[in-house]
């Protein structure tokens, strides 16, 4: 073999060794690439899934409170019928026959907390069936028109220093909101 066969067979190698090597190193460089690649594919695809998660979770936190909202929104409108509805009834149980039974109730407590009223205010509505339970009761004291004071009596101590009032209106108001949370629980079963 000549000096310049052997020179060249020589320089192949080396020619050869090189490639060889910028492959294997261009394959590396590759192989790295790919793996920071993927790499950032997956930390961005667990952010986007971890922002569609809160993202979930907000809007179901606004849906459930725009849905107690209304709930709470219905409820209240429902219990504010529900008191509207009481209250008309009350307003008519003065006509009832029964009447002067409820009236004797309420005016012998009343007369029980204020035994020395001068004297019993009702409506004009009332006035009659006060008088005849206060007369059955034995309540001395006079029977007067007070437009303002109906389903019930109101009692007017000495010198219209002091007053009870005891009218079934006046106690739907008084436990309005033990009744609201009773109304309440109804309402959501």
């Amino acid at each position: 073999m000549s000096l310049a066969e052997i020179l060249e067979s020589e320089i192949q190698g080396e020619i050869s060794a090189i490639q060889q090597q910028a492959n294997t190193r261009a394959a590396e460089i590759v192989s790295q690439a790919q793996e920071q690649a993927q790499a950032l594919i997956d930390s961005r695809t667990r952010l986007l899934a971890n922002e569609k998660a809160a993202g979930l979770t907000r809007a179901r936190s606004a849906a459930d409170l725009d849905s107690n909202a209304q709930r709470l929104s219905a409820s209240d409108s429902l219990q504010t019928r529900a008191f509207q509805e009481a209250e008309g009834q009350l307003k008519v149980i003065p006509q009832h026959p029964e009447y002067s039974h409820i009236v004797q109730r309420l005016l012998q407590e009343a007369h029980a907390a204020l035994p020395t009223a001068e004297a019993i205010e009702t409506s004009s509505g009332e006035l009659e069936t006060v008088r005849q339970v206060a007369q059955s009761l034995g309540i001395q004291a006079p029977v007067r028109v007070n437009e303002s004071v109906t389903t019930g009596v109101r009692l007017v101590g000495a010198g219209g220093k002091t007053s009870l009032q005891n009218t079934l209106l006046g106690r739907l108001q008084s436990g309005r909101e033990t009744l609201s949370a009773q109304v309440s629980r109804l309402l959501q079963e």
